[in-house]
């Protein structure tokens, strides 16, 4: 096994967990940014408050976005396994 091949297996599970997070952390980001907008202009100062449309956010995130999250950790992972035989020798 060559370093390379370890460089680009490495390379692609790095970009599979990038691309994982932030399709949940983004959402979740630009609703914190509402709610923080909306705190502002009412100057309603409940630190609680974003916690539950962040929440909100992410489940629905995660309702629609994790058939895909799903299939793209599956594919990789077959496809790691079936390269094994040629990463090993």
């Amino acid at each position: 096994m060559s370093p390379e091949t370890v460089l680009s297996t490495g390379q692609q599970a790095l970009q599979i967990i990038i691309a994982l997070t932030l399709v949940m952390l983004v959402p979740a980001l630009l609703t914190g940014l509402l709610v923080s907008m909306f705190q502002a202009a009412t100057q309603i100062n409940e630190q609680t408050l974003s916690f539950i449309p962040k929440l909100l956010v992410t489940f629905i995130t995660l309702l629609f976005a994790g058939p895909w999250m799903l299939s793209l950790i599956t594919d990789f992972t077959s496809r790691l396994m079936h390269d094994i035989p040629y990463l090993i020798g």
